[in-house]
């Protein structure tokens, strides 16, 4: 390494140069890209260049290697390139087994083009220095100062062959391990601004369709998805992101949306069973198999938001328009309007989020066996009705540790202006226990209680078998003149074990009351 400061060759006329001028010169120059490198470059091999320099078996059933083509910087700086691929082949014998045994790659630099004069042999010597690299066997940690880890292979005695990895994540014996390579640190975007804008695009409406599958069909794997995508999106947006690393960020997503596609296969039949999600799979499948391929290009990576876009253009005709989450759900009309309001009310029209169906809030029609929300079937599973002594002794319905408990029978309207008498009890503070039966494990439950809503803007919480759910029953607002409500609350199902579940609901709010007047569960028809 030279010592600063750097010092150039600097000619004038009458300057006789010597070979320690040249050499001078030229060591500059070379002092200076290693300079550049260290301090700009991390060490490891340099991502979408070549193969990359990937360590492959030739599937021949033996002790040989591939080695891909590629470039690689080691921690003094050096270029180090292998233009073509290598073949290499483990020889036993030269390691006492098992050992841990490191494929290497060295820097070298050889001197060729000898030349000598036959009038004078004084003045002979090479004319050039070979900048090569050598693939090379260890059982000693590389060390990143003068050799970079192509792989690794843990090899047993009497081994006879060595093979690809089965799980990558987790190499097994003989077989090759590229969980330690190291990765060069690569600046600059050269990708096409044209593909960069319909990448961003594409990802805005991926989020679109996870974040209804997640929110309204209730697939976890689909909230991992879309959190994957919020950050692949804050990524793009740093200009750190090239064809070096895109395919990598591009394969988790694909993986993500294929968990999406396994969840709903297993849990939502109906879902499904829709040809819109038949083409959603398909191309999913496909991007599967083209961020493999990994065709470091525009054209490659044009392909892959292509085929983006068709997997969410083919699952959005099935959810149909897609709104955001600050979109607002319009009054309903009322009852002398006729567009429909009062009765016949559209249960298909619900808030983004599937949790406060506005609909089901203001339904002044009984509750039947059956309800459509989403164009889904609910089945009514079981209901309280409150202050019946048969109905609350059958579901243990009981209220603990309140401040205040009263009865009350209240003749109120709906806000279409349906009348109707009903009595219930309410409580401040404490907590309210009952069970629901008739319940199918592992399918999301709609808890519905009808409330007098002047006593709103209050906050309770909900415990299922003993398990606290996340998420808050909020009540907000309130109405003096049509005071029915049909408060909503979901319980997701992996909190639904069993056909019998006890609920343990808890009043947060101080000085505010809780009023129950009828409960009705739903679950979603098996269908």
């Amino acid at each position: 390494m030279a010592e600063a400061p750097f010092k150039r060759i600097n000619f004038f006329k009458g300057f006789l140069t010597t070979e320690k001028d040249w050499n001078d010169a030229e060591r500059y120059h070379v002092e200076k890209r290693k300079l550049h490198n260290r301090a700009f470059h991390a060490p490891g091999v340099v991502p979408g260049y070549g193969d990359e320099l990937r360590v492959s078996s030739r599937g021949r059933g033996d002790l040989s290697i591939e080695i891909g083509s590629g470039y690689a910087i080691d921690a003094q700086g050096h270029d180090i390139v292998v233009p073509e691929k290598q073949i290499r082949t483990l020889n036993p014998g030269d390691f006492k087994l098992p050992a841990t045994i490191y494929v290497v790659l060295r820097y070298v630099e050889e001197f060729d083009d000898f030349i000598a004069y036959r009038e004078n042999l004084d003045y002979q010597g090479h004319r050039r220095i070979k900048e090569i690299s050598k693939v090379e066997f260890s059982i000693v940690e590389p060390d990143i100062g003068t050799e970079v880890e192509l792989a690794r292979i843990s090899l047993e005695k009497g081994a006879r062959r060595v093979v690809d990895a089965r799980d990558p994540s987790a190499p097994d014996i003989n077989e090759i391990d590229l969980r330690f390579v190291r990765r060069a640190g690569v600046a600059g975007v050269r990708l096409s601004p044209m593909i960069l804008h319909r990448l961003l695009e594409a990802i805005q409406l991926e989020k679109r369709i996870m974040k209804f599958l997640a929110r309204e069909k209730k697939i976890l794997a689909a909230q991992d998805a879309l959190h994957a995508l919020i950050s692949l999106e804050m990524i793009l947006h740093t200009a750190y992101v090239d064809h070096a690393n895109i395919w990598n960020l591009l394969q988790i997503i694909v993986r993500l949306k294929w968990d999406v596609v396994l969840e709903v296969e297993k849990r939502v039949p109906r879902l499904s069973a829709a040809k819109e999600f038949a083409g959603f799979k398909k191309n999913v499948d496909i991007l599967q198999g083209l961020v493999i391929e990994r065709r470091r290009t525009d054209e490659g990576l044009e392909n892959i938001v292509t085929y983006q876009m068709k997997a969410c253009q083919s699952i959005e005709g099935l959810v149909g328009v897609i709104r955001d989450e600050e979109s607002i759900v319009k009054p309903l009309p009322g009852p002398d309007d006729g567009k429909g309001g009062g009765k016949g009310l559209d249960l298909n029209r619900y808030l983004p989020g599937g949790i406060a169906y506005e609909e089901i809030k203001v339904r002044s029609q009984p509750f039947t066996e059956t309800i459509i929300v989403d164009g889904d079937e609910w089945v009514l599973v079981d209901t309280i009705d409150v202050l019946d002594p048969e109905s609350e002794s059958a579901h243990g319905f009981v209220i603990r540790e309140a401040k205040d408990t009263y009865r009350t029978r209240q003749k109120l309207r709906y806000p279409d202006g349906t009348v109707i008498e009903d009595r219930g009890i309410a409580h401040e503070g404490g907590y309210c226990e009952f069970k629901v039966t008739n319940v199918t494990p592992h399918h999301d439950l709609v808890l519905i209680r009808r409330m007098d809503y002047v006593h709103g803007e209050y906050q309770a919480e909900l415990h299922i078998d003993g398990v606290r759910l996340d998420r808050i029953l909020n009540c907000d607002g309130e109405d003096r003149k049509h005071r029915w409500r049909n408060w909503p609350y979901i319980v997701p199902a992996q909190y639904i074990n069993s056909e019998t579940i006890n609920i343990k609901q808890v009043m947060l709010t101080a000085d505010r009351d809780i009023n129950m007047f009828r409960y009705w569960f739903y679950q979603p028809s098996a269908k």
